[in-house]
């Protein structure tokens, strides 16, 4: 015989059932919420540390740009004075317009024009259906609190009396903040005839969740510079108006997102069948290059103070 039989009171050994998480479909959902980690990282990084780089980087480029704008002198015309360009066509989305200094709180930076979201990631933003700041009316500028360089983060801080000073193509314009605005503040007085006013916008209430917009007010202390002809408010673009997002990307972004969607089954099947460290070796590369690529287009979505 080829096997000698069970000896008698011998009961067979029970086989191990396999663990609960080694089975394939926890394998698959394990899967799948890594590469959903993965991404909530890469954009939450866009966000904040990609972001801030990306802004400095801009700030940078702007910066020289609008000096050498502004040293043509006005008989030239580079340095923008107006909503047009010299084509009688508005001026492109992310030209600079002015230069703001606000010393109580360490912040330069560079306006760019348009409130967009994409806009406004550069840097703060002049709505264009106000006058540039030291012209006569009141002029808006919108910037970003808690994201892309973050420069109105600390614009509730500012004080009555608190000095603004801001430069564009007809010179350098100083301001003196009147108050801090809230929602449910009272409006500041009616703008006299010939007089000029700055208001800067940002979010107010939790840095990532906002709850409402706050308003510096600002009173022109220099005097006021002729203005020409304003785009009308029905011209504004919608995703230039106050806590707007931007979806012209959003064609670009569900494209991206069917790439995204066959790099994650790609990186699934290679897991099954090689194994774990080969598909995070091979996918993630791919994964964090696709995700930083919509993180951006997603980000544009966002209200544009955020």
């Amino acid at each position: 015989m080829d096997e000698q039989p069970a000896q008698r009171g011998e009961r067979p050994q029970p086989v191990a059932a396999p663990l609960p998480l080694s089975r394939p479909e926890f394998r698959l959902a394990g899967q799948v919420l890594g590469i959903f980690a993965v991404l909530a990282l890469t954009f939450l990084i866009e966000l904040t540390v990609l972001g801030n780089l990306r802004h400095d980087r801009d700030q940078a480029q702007l910066a020289p740009q609008f000096r050498i704008e502004l040293a043509q002198g006005p008989d030239f015309g580079l340095a923008p004075v107006g909503p047009l360009d010299d084509a009688n066509k508005p001026l492109t989305a992310g030209a600079p317009v002015a230069l703001l200094e606000i010393p109580a709180l360490h912040l330069r930076e560079v306006v760019v024009e348009g409130t967009s979201s994409t806009t406004t990631m550069a840097g703060p933003g002049h709505r264009r259906d106000t006058p540039l700041p030291g012209q006569v009316g009141i002029s808006v500028i919108a910037g970003r609190r808690a994201t892309y360089g973050e420069p109105f983060r600390s614009l509730g801080q500012l004080h009555a009396g608190d000095q603004i000073t801001v430069t564009t193509g007809q010179g350098k314009h100083s301001f003196k903040v009147l108050d801090v605005r809230r929602a449910g503040d009272p409006l500041p007085p009616a703008l006299p005839s010939g007089q000029g006013r700055l208001t800067l916008v940002t979010t107010d209430g939790p840095a990532l969740a906002p709850a409402d917009v706050l308003r510096v007010d600002a009173k022109l202390v220099t005097a006021a510079q002729s203005r020409p002809a304003q785009l009308p408010t029905a011209a504004l673009p919608a995703a230039d108006a106050l806590m707007a997002g931007d979806n012209s990307g959003l064609l670009d972004l569900v494209g991206w997102s069917m790439l995204l969607v066959a790099a994650a089954v790609a990186t699934v099947w290679v897991r099954f069948q090689t194994g774990l460290w080969q598909a995070w070796v091979i996918g993630l590369p791919v994964l964090v290059a696709l995700g930083l690529t919509m993180s951006d287009q997603i980000a544009a979505l966002l209200p544009n103070m955020l």
